[in-house]
């Protein structure tokens, strides 16, 4: 079915309480072009909405969504217009996922590109294992976040759990908020003018208007880099 969006685009309609999520799948993957605007309806916590999309397309999906909402996503921008579960935009590699209410665990998990804007609140380990794709938090995010994450930027509006940054890499944290506690090897540090820019930029790009000088800087002390016989084990 075609409507139009406010835009006076021709969007493709399609209403999962009468399509299945594969056959949506089915058409994203082959039949579009990358001039179409996709609007789904009634997801109802639906898994593996959006997966795998490789055009620059833009869908809208209208409602909650389940797992791995926008997974592997590439060049397409992809709005849930509700909350969404597990693992949004696992694996993202270009184009941008705006989730405009909460997401559940493991938001942007090995991202290696793109960006994620959660305009709500992120459960535990957002941004799990990144690999060099931005992550936009407007609310605050759970217990591990960034866990391990190699590459990349997580920008945090509110509040951030403990165990933030544990085992970081090269990826690097903002928080604007309380930091309820570092993981191992993360360290607060003094914010320099690219800092300020690059939060600049990130919170452009997510359409938040919060002083850049307002945040915090968590990057890794890098004494977990290297293996070292002397600690015998206690890391």
């Amino acid at each position: 079915m075609e409507s139009l969006t406010s835009t006076g685009v021709a969007a493709q309609r399609f209403d999962l309480a009468a399509t299945t999520v594969r056959e949506l799948n089915q058409f994203l993957h082959h039949e579009v072009d990358g001039s179409e605007c996709i609007e789904i309806l009634n997801p109802a916590g639906q898994h593996s909405i959006a997966v795998g999309l490789d055009a620059p397309v833009v869908v809208d999906i209208y409602g909650h969504a389940g797992y791995f909402i926008a997974g592997m996503n590439k060049q397409a921008e992809v709005t849930v217009h509700g909350n969404v579960g597990w693992s949004v935009a696992e694996n993202i590699m270009s184009g941008a996922v705006r989730i405009k209410g909460n997401a559940s665990e493991c938001a942007g998990a090995s991202g290696h590109g793109g960006l994620l804007v959660i305009e709500g609140d992120a459960s535990s380990r957002c941004g799990i294992s990144m690999k060099g794709c931005d992550i936009v938090v407007g609310g605050s995010v759970g217990h591990m976040s960034a866990f391990m994450a190699q590459a990349g930027h997580l920008v945090v509006c509110g509040d951030a759990d403990p165990g933030l940054g544990d085992s970081l890499y090269e990826a690097v944290i903002y928080v604007r908020g309380e930091i309820r506690g570092l993981g191992a090897d993360a360290r607060i540090e003094p914010m320099q003018e690219a800092d300020y820019a690059k939060v600049a930029e990130l919170l452009i790009k997510a359409g938040f208007d919060h002083d850049p000088k307002t945040f915090k800087r968590v990057a890794s002390a890098r004494s977990l880099y290297h293996w070292n016989a002397d600690h015998f084990q206690e890391y």
